[in-house]
């Protein structure tokens, strides 16, 4: 299945909608927009291989993109749209990017990386792409061949990375993927056409990007918020009768948090399954979904990388509280720092065996930092297995606070706080201690900042009183309106944490 086949067999199906503006995209349309673009890149002197950038906001134009690069045989180079001028040119020049698809919101980006790099071509939404792509033949290439995608690491730790995957095994374009079989068989998805997906996330990132477009490739219509709001959300679901969606655990949270009068004033009779991954989500918030939602909800674990993938679902969840499933593609391993196997429930870095190599572009350092020297590959996460196979994730090796020689991983604190009433959000990061060599800091961003302050910093020392040992309590309480958190749900700790280095004057 594929959408070239959908936009003959169901043409007027709408395969996008943008929620906001109910803007409807048909697969015909789709289809036609697709090759046109394709056309266009062939146009360019692109050809298998070549990489171009998309910078835009989620809107209609993104799947086209998607798809005219599937049938084109390039790679296409997501950006977030967070990232400053600076770091944009440097994922162009590192992707070796030819071309940048943009739109005018980012007319200030573009125009530096005009200026920084004449020789690469560009294409503006609302400038000049309309007119140059209607000019184009709506009908396929005459080398059509599959794409990738070579999407960048958020950059929580670093440089962002860039993940380059093998190219495919089958070049044909309407060859299915593993992802088809792992919506309809591992969640349940319906492969006949009738699933209607909702997709609150960017598109710039890997889970809603590659969940949408397997959507499309069932037949199906994604829903597209241009932004996540968590009563729009619900809204969403009862307007357009969204039967499956993703989301993140930061989704999750501000839903929970919306009043009692408007988490129950929409139908969400229509909603059959709920994926989520991306970040750690707490015990208790999960908990609570499942008891709104009922038992609908599926949590995954893989990365960009895809390397391996895990995957539960609530019943299994609910006897198995906190993990994150167990592996639908791959063989797991927990090895100790000098790369030796440990016991069943022990903790240790997290491998994946599997056979879906992939590298970090241009970088044979870290691509040798991940790989195992069996060929197992890690996504730098620290977890355990039990006897029954089910993996809990523990932490990131790169997050981990070492205070007094005591290792202590930032998301079981982090995982507490975010359930008291009034926080929002919270990050946990080790800052430099002359004492005890790091010291535990949590960055807090309160419901209302009018609550910020000693009295709450009390109230939460107390509410962590008994759940944590003393050396895990934060020395520090700091209260922010806003976390720098990436719309996929992760944190740039690295900013937090760049912030104290400085301070403490050991940057």
């Amino acid at each position: 299945m594929h959408p070239i086949q959908f936009a003959q067999s169901r043409p007027d199906h709408p395969a996008i909608i943008m929620a906001g503006s109910g803007e409807i995209v048909t697969y015909r349309e789709m289809d036609e927009a697709a090759n046109r673009i394709a056309h266009w890149l062939r146009s360019q002197g692109l050809q298998d291989g070549d990489a171009f950038g998309v910078l835009m906001e989620n809107n209609a134009r993104y799947h086209e993109m998607y798809w005219a690069s599937q049938r084109a045989g390039t790679v296409l180079v997501p950006i977030s749209t967070h990232l400053t001028a600076s770091e944009i040119l440097y994922i162009l020049d590192d992707s070796d990017a030819k071309l940048l698809v943009s739109t005018r919101k980012f007319d200030a980006v573009t125009d530096v990386v005009r200026a920084e790099r004449s020789d690469l071509g560009l294409l503006i939404f609302g400038v000049d792409a309309e007119q140059t792509l209607a000019a184009q033949p709506s009908e396929p290439i005459a080398d059509q061949s599959v794409g990738r995608v070579m999407l960048y690491s958020s950059g929580t730790t670093g440089r962002p990375k860039g993940i380059l995957p093998a190219p495919p095994e089958d070049p044909a374009v309407e060859a299915p993927t593993p992802l088809m079989g792992l919506a309809t068989m591992g969640f349940q998805i319906k492969g006949d056409g009738s699933c209607v997906y909702l997709s609150p996330a960017p598109l710039y990132h890997a889970a809603p990007l590659g969940w949408s477009s397997t959507i499309h490739r069932l037949g199906g219509t994604v829903v597209v918020m241009e932004k996540f709001d968590p009563e729009g959300a619900l809204a969403t679901i009862e307007k357009y009768g969204i039967t499956d969606s993703q989301w993140v655990p930061t989704h999750f949270v501000r839903m929970l948090k919306l009043p009692e009068a408007i988490r129950t004033k929409y139908d969400l009779s229509t909603h059959k399954g709920a994926l989520h991954a991306a970040a750690p989500c707490p015990v208790d918030i999960k908990k609570e979904m499942i008891e709104w939602w009922g038992p609908i909800i599926f949590e995954y674990y893989a990365g960009s990388e895809g390397n391996g993938m895990t995957m539960v679902g609530s019943a299994d969840w609910m006897t198995h509280q906190g993990t994150v499933g167990r592996a639908i593609l791959g063989t797991i391993h927990i090895c100790d720092d000098n790369g030796d196997e440990v016991p069943v429930g022990d903790e240790g870095v997290v491998f994946f065996e599997s056979p879906y190599p992939f590298e970090y572009h241009k970088d044979d350092a870290k691509t040798k930092e991940a790989t195992h020297p069996k060929g197992w590959t890690t996504l730098g996460d620290i977890g355990k297995l039990d006897e029954e196979g089910f993996l809990y994730l523990t932490d990131r090796r790169s997050n981990m606070i070492i205070s007094g020689g005591v290792n202590i991983y930032p998301q079981e604190i982090e995982n507490l706080l975010i359930t008291h009433d009034k926080v929002m959000d919270a990050a946990v990061i080790g800052a430099p201690c002359p004492e005890m060599g790091e010291k535990v800091v949590a960055v807090v961003q309160p419901v209302s900042m009018d609550g910020a302050g000693e009295t709450l910093e009390a109230e939460l020392t107390d509410f962590l009183s008994g759940e944590l040992a003393r050396l895990k309590m934060p020395r520090i309480f700091d209260f922010r309106a806003e976390l720098p958190r990436e719309a996929n749900g992760k944190l740039y700790k690295r900013k937090l944490k760049d912030e104290y280095l400085q301070a403490a004057g050991t940057s």
